[in-house]
């Protein structure tokens, strides 16, 4: 592909904004039987896959008012059903987009403990969020819904396109598809999975480790009583782990068995499969049948190297792969993208800071890194071996501390997370809990992913930045510091009560003043 094979820019008024529909489902664009005589079009962000990641980065973009494009793969949404859990975390940002009370009503909530290594502890008292819980939900079901969102706000869609190609250039990236047509963007963002076609073509190194263990999940019927399986798995999952069979429902459990060996992920087990292992591993197989889905995962760990190359991008699976242990995939893919929106954004609009869309690197590169760290201590702590059953025993024992227990959950949570934005006060880097404001909840302000200046001193102001900062004055706000500046994804950018200190950090995120 050749730069000079790029059209011109189409002009700027067409940018599908908010409600906008294309084709016979609103937002969502079916590709065309043929790939010839098509003229390419222009948007400000092209992102392959259209996974909770993706969706999430397109609805970021368009609070901004930025032209999405994404591009999906597959002609249809995942059909088979397996439960995620969104974190606390994750509750958090959904709390911050208006999209919390929509997606509770679809889901489970059920106590934050025992997430490290499966380790049975209860929740410790006073964790610092508003939504200390699990939430188990359908995975098509968050897509489907982060998905809606998206298109609610303007983004579009297109499935069944693959991308096959792209050549960026000073101005733009050209992507290719599969079918040959060329589509031109400001900026393309791999969102495409562990398998990352954007990250291969991008040439970016993924360093870690291959699969080592393969272990079989899925949901299905069992034939017999649940007496019977408690009992059984009670004594075979002190032995082999992970390993369990859970009720999910009145008839439906969820099967977790270690597989014999590792296969080809490409194909999914089958029943009997599952047959096989339960018996080896618990001497029966419970009468298992009528499964919902069946699948098989690794404990592969790999880091991409680096996160941007140019005007290419990477996020969420495409940037890194774990074990589930913890649950913590998808929740770290949609962080990603509440990270990186509002930047990628700030770059399009034309007001970011020279080095705003580095910080996406500088600050998720290391927590991918911790959580991959912690994943293989608690696939360690899995381990049926002597030494890694004596460090579980004993870290069972220090998890009976308080401030263990808290620590490891607040890390799998995510709500521990700190950036280093230089020297000042703990809070500053780490995350605005939901507080009481004068107006409601604090993070009902954040529902448009600006900036806000929350002011006990009523002697600031946001200044030439309104148009990207919102502010409240509010001296009853439970806050134990006089004022603090929040980013659109909530960390804490500054701290203080100083005009000119404020107006030099508002320049640090926020570019120069209007006007």
């Amino acid at each position: 592909m050749h730069s000079s094979q790029v059209a011109a820019e189409p002009p700027s008024d067409d940018r599908g904004g908010p409600g906008s529909t294309v084709g016979d489902v609103p937002g969502v664009l079916r590709p065309p039987a043929s790939g010839a005589g098509r003229a390419p079009l222009m948007f400000d962000v092209i992102i392959a896959g259209c996974g909770p990641t993706g969706a999430t980065l397109a609805a970021e973009l368009r609070l901004h008012d930025v032209r999405v494009l994404v591009l999906e793969k597959e002609t249809e949404p995942a059909s088979f059903v397996r439960i995620v859990s969104l974190h606390m975390r994750s509750l958090e940002l959904m709390a911050m987009r208006g999209l919390l009370e929509r997606i509770l009503r679809h889901g489970r909530q059920r106590p934050a403990g025992g997430l490290f290594a499966a380790i049975p502890k209860p929740v410790p008292k006073g964790l610092d969020s508003a939504y200390a819980y699990l939430l188990g939900i359908p995975q098509p079901v968050i897509e489907r819904l982060l998905e809606e969102h998206a298109i609610e706000l303007g983004a579009q869609i297109r499935r069944g396109c693959a991308v096959a190609g792209f050549e960026q250039d000073d101005e733009g990236v050209t992507v290719e598809l599969a079918d040959g047509e060329r589509l031109r963007s400001r900026y393309l963002v791999g969102c495409d999975g562990g398998r990352s076609t954007v990250r291969k073509l991008l040439g970016v190194g993924f360093p870690g480790e291959p699969s080592r263990t393969e272990t079989l999940m899925g949901e299905m019927e069992v034939g017999v009583p649940q007496e019977e399986i408690a009992a059984r798995v009670a004594g075979v999952g002190e032995i082999h782990r992970p390993f369990w069979l859970r009720p999910f429902g009145t008839e439906v459990y969820s099967v977790v068995v270690p597989a014999a060996g590792v296969g080809d992920r490409a194909e999914p087990p089958t029943l009997e499969d599952f047959r096989q292992q339960l018996r080896a591993i618990a001497g029966t197989d419970f009468g298992v049948h009528s499964p919902r889905w069946l699948s098989r995962f690794g404990d592969a760990t790999r880091l991409a190297e680096r996160y941007r190359v140019g005007r290419v991008l990477l996020a969420g699976d495409a940037a890194h792969i774990h074990p589930p242990i913890g649950g913590q995939g998808l929740n770290l893919g949609v962080q990603d993208a509440f990270n990186l929106g509002w930047k990628l954004a700030a770059q399009i609009r034309g007001w970011a800071p020279e080095t705003l869309l580095d910080t996406y690197q500088a600050e998720r590169h290391p927590v991918a890194e911790d959580v991959l760290d912690n994943t293989r201590a608690q696939t360690e702590l899995l381990s049926p071996g002597p030494g890694p059953q004596a460090v579980r025993r004993l870290l069972t024992e220090l998890m009976d501390f308080d401030e263990v227990n808290r620590h490891l959950i607040e890390k799998i949570a995510a709500i521990g997370v700190r950036y280093d934005f230089g020297e000042g006060p703990d809070l500053l880097g780490r995350r605005m809990r939901d507080i009481d404001v004068k107006q409601g909840r604090l993070y009902g302000l954040l529902h448009r992913g600006r900036g806000l200046l929350l002011d006990r001193t009523e002697r600031l102001t946001a200044g030439g930045w309104s148009d990207r900062v919102d502010y409240l004055a509010d001296p009853t706000a439970a806050l134990d510091v006089p004022c603090v500046l929040l980013r659109p994804d909530g960390h804490v950018a500054w701290i203080g009560d100083d005009q000119q200190d404020l107006d030099e950090r508002l320049s640090r995120w926020f570019g120069e003043p209007a006007g």
